[in-house]
């Protein structure tokens, strides 16, 4: 569908008893909540509704749902956090992953974020040299260079260590700009020569998981609310969710010549569009 109808939260409610929400983007940017996102989470559980924030980011659901509760979301505004972290910790506990062998696990993530070694029972890796698994769940872009990057990346890449990215998003909004996020460095170890595992959105397995938690509901019901055509709307056409695209967050830097493009090259196009997901103005 190449011209998406527009929808407001009412014709979204009329449809839908489940929605999964992106974070950044739907709900927030890098500095706080979006005006009107809490009013939106309130109409929908007054509503009845299931909420499900479903995020790329390495850190885990539970993390998240604190953070986020920090900013001023009431934890009663929504039901679930999913993230890929979530995810990506129940892969390489299954038997056969390369963190069930042990030695020395390498992490890229955001400022403050710990390393995935502890939680894995391995040893955290200090370079890629040490490194026998590398874990992406982050991205320090604004202040680490892509070169930077490669530099630390490449010895991993020589020792043939595997790699999970836990956040496929190829840009992230810092201080209202996009920066490279963790899916482009999960690209550059791949044009560096190594292998990569990704998870999240547009992938399958965070959509599963999520859809179990809510019940296994009749996929028609559901609803995937996003700012991105490549992770957001990709991923709900691959999961058989409908979608809708909102003009805030990274949409926002797209002109409509560019999201077009994106669509046709992706073959991924919203159900709906709002302009940002805000309840009904009365």
């Amino acid at each position: 569908m190449s011209d998406a109808p527009p929808i407001d939260l009412s014709g979204l409610m009329e449809r839908y008893d489940i929605f999964f929400l992106d974070q950044f983007g739907v709900l927030r940017d890098d500095e706080g909540l979006y005006e009107g996102a809490t009013d939106a989470l309130r109409a929908l559980k007054a509503a009845g509704k299931t909420v499900a924030i479903l995020s790329n980011s390495g850190r885990e659901g539970a993390f998240n749902a604190e953070r986020i509760a920090a900013l001023g979301l009431p934890r009663e505004c929504f039901d679930h956090f999913v993230t890929s972290g979530d995810v990506g910790l129940a892969v390489l506990r299954w038997p056969g992953s390369p963190a069930r062998a042990g030695g020395r696990c390498l992490t890229i993530a955001g400022a403050g974020a710990p390393g995935f070694g502890a939680s894995l029972g391995m040893a955290e890796a200090a370079s890629g040299a040490e490194a026998d698994l590398v874990v992406i769940s982050g991205s320090e872009a604004e202040r680490i260079s892509m070169d930077a990057y490669a530099d630390l990346l490449r010895p991993a890449v020589a020792r043939a260590a595997p790699c999970l990215c836990l956040n496929p998003d190829q840009h992230k909004l810092w201080q209202g700009r996009s920066v490279p996020s963790a899916g482009a460095i999960a690209d550059l170890y791949e044009r560096l020569g190594g292998t990569v595992m990704r998870l999240g959105k547009p992938f399958p397995e965070i959509y599963e998981h999520a859809l179990r938690l809510c019940g296994d509901p009749d996929r028609e019901r559901v609803v995937c609310v996003g700012d991105s055509i490549e992770h957001d709307i990709l991923g709900a056409r691959r999961a058989g969710l409908a979608s809708v695209l909102v003009s805030t967050g990274l949409a926002a830097w797209q002109a409509p010549a560019r999201q077009a493009a994106i669509m046709t090259a992706q073959n991924a196009w919203p159900t709906w569009r709002m302009p940002a997901f805000v309840a009904d103005v009365t």
